[in-house]
């Protein structure tokens, strides 16, 4: 977890995401809605399409 202070005072607290590619998800990822609605079947809070191969990928906060 990134902490940030701005010049004003006010803290800012950024999550790392990690990703981990969907076990279920078949084919080349061309909907983002898709790959995010069987990351939540995985149990994943999202997913989106990656990479050259078009990959879906699921995204959760490490």
């Amino acid at each position: 977890m990134m902490i940030l202070v701005n010049a004003w005072g006010s803290v800012t607290v950024e999550a790392r995401i990690c990703k981990s590619r969907s076990q279920k998800f078949k084919g080349p990822c061309v909907s983002e809605d898709n790959c995010a609605n069987v990351c939540h079947t995985e149990g994943f809070p999202d997913g989106d399409c990656d990479g050259l191969l078009r990959r879906c990928y699921c995204n959760t906060h490490c």
